[in-house]
């Protein structure tokens, strides 16, 4: 049922009437006069008490109530906010002199180039400089240079530094510069008011287990900014299997941890029907090689134009979900929207050629600056 909201003017105008009708004489209520006074305290106690209750209502509903209020609402059905993702990756430390053995800390700090963004070393048993023993990465005398893991400090998108971002050292350690040659990815921000409203009518369609529905609602239970496809009675190879079905998840990067696999896969056990089968992938990379040549209108940088036409490219690739297809014609409208300095775009070739570029749901499609040329 709507309310009846009121203005300020109404509510004055409705008291004056009131007023007027149960005395036998004319009333003053001109402004400044006392009974005005009254009644314009009156609207705005009214006007006050009016906003409560609206207050009130969005509180109580998911569909208008908003942070730590639908938070509320949402754990009254056991439903929790999905938390950010910090940015990971890896950054380049290099020293001027090497005569000596030199140790990174995990735990060092770093920052972007503006001093905006903090960045930590983290540990990664699978680096060959790591020492458990020291707590650290150990150069050995001779060696000027060592790429390390590394996190944002705090979870988020502003994370998602590009190339060369990192160039500051905040701790005090024996190296001299440092640097990422690669962009930091997979930065997630905390789950939207929106999404988390979405994904709670997800939940609810999924509550009768065992249906595509019910298994979607699981995977995207295990972290934000998850894409999947879900393929039925049939191996990635595409055999036919009756009961078995296979999901393929991609948290942005291309390459999902083999832990995020896991806890997809967990998710999903408390969904499945008994007597079916299903296993959890990886999607396949597959790398889009673009080369396009660009004429630059006059009164403009060619350089600037192509770089932007190249970053418009990749962005749009990257862009495609998980076992969606490139349109070869994509393309060139990326390029032309790129730049008003883009004045022809010719000699496309996607994979050496002029057709789609086809994705299966168990593949995603990515491209880099280097698979990407502008001429």
């Amino acid at each position: 049922m709507a309310l009846n909201l009121l203005s300020f003017n109404t509510m004055v105008t409705n008291g004056a009437a009131a007023m007027q009708s149960a005395c036998s004489q004319l009333l003053d209520l001109t402004v400044g006069s006392v009974l005005r006074a009254i009644l314009e305290a009156s609207a705005s106690v009214g006007l006050w008490m009016q906003w409560l209750i609206l207050k009130v209502l969005a509180m109580t509903r998911a569909a208008t109530s908003t942070g730590e209020d639908l938070d509320s609402w949402m754990a009254d059905f056991g439903l929790a906010r999905l938390a950010g993702i910090a940015a990971t990756g890896s950054v380049t430390f290099s020293r001027y002199t090497a005569t000596a053995s030199a140790l990174i800390p995990a735990g060092t700090n770093l920052k972007t180039a503006d001093g905006t963004v903090t960045f930590v070393v983290v540990e990664d048993d699978a680096n060959a400089l790591w020492s458990a023993s020291q707590g650290g990465y150990l150069l050995p005398a001779g060696t000027s240079s060592a790429t390390v893991a590394v996190q944002c400090s705090v979870t988020g998108t502003q994370g998602n530094v590009t190339a060369g971002a990192i160039s500051l050292i905040a701790s005090a350690i024996s190296m001299d510069a440092v640097t990422n040659g690669a962009a930091l990815t997979n930065g997630e921000a905390a789950e939207t008011d929106a999404a988390f409203r979405a994904r709670f009518q997800s939940w609810i369609s999924g509550l009768s287990r065992s249906t595509t529905a019910a298994i979607g609602s699981a995977i995207a239970d295990v972290q934000s900014g998850l894409a999947y496809t879900i393929t039925e009675n049939q191996d990635p190879d595409g055999t036919a299997d009756d009961g078995f079905f296979f999901v393929v998840v991609d948290d942005g990067s291309g390459d999902p941890p083999a832990s995020l696999l896991a806890s997809v896969g967990n998710a999903i056990e408390t969904y499945r029907a008994v007597g079916t089968r299903f296993a959890v992938y990886g999607p396949t990379l597959v790398t889009a090689a673009i080369t396009l040549n660009v004429t630059v209108a006059g009164g403009y940088a060619a350089g600037t134009v192509r770089a932007a036409v190249q970053t418009a490219v990749v962005n749009m690739v990257n862009g495609l979900g998980l076992g969606v297809s490139l349109p070869y014609y994509r393309i060139a409208a990326a390029a032309f929207g790129a730049s008003a300095g883009v004045q022809n775009v010719s000699a496309v070739l996607l994979n050496g050629s002029t057709a789609d570029l086809a994705a299966t749901s168990l593949e995603v499609i990515r491209a880099t600056t280097s698979s990407v040329t502008v001429s």
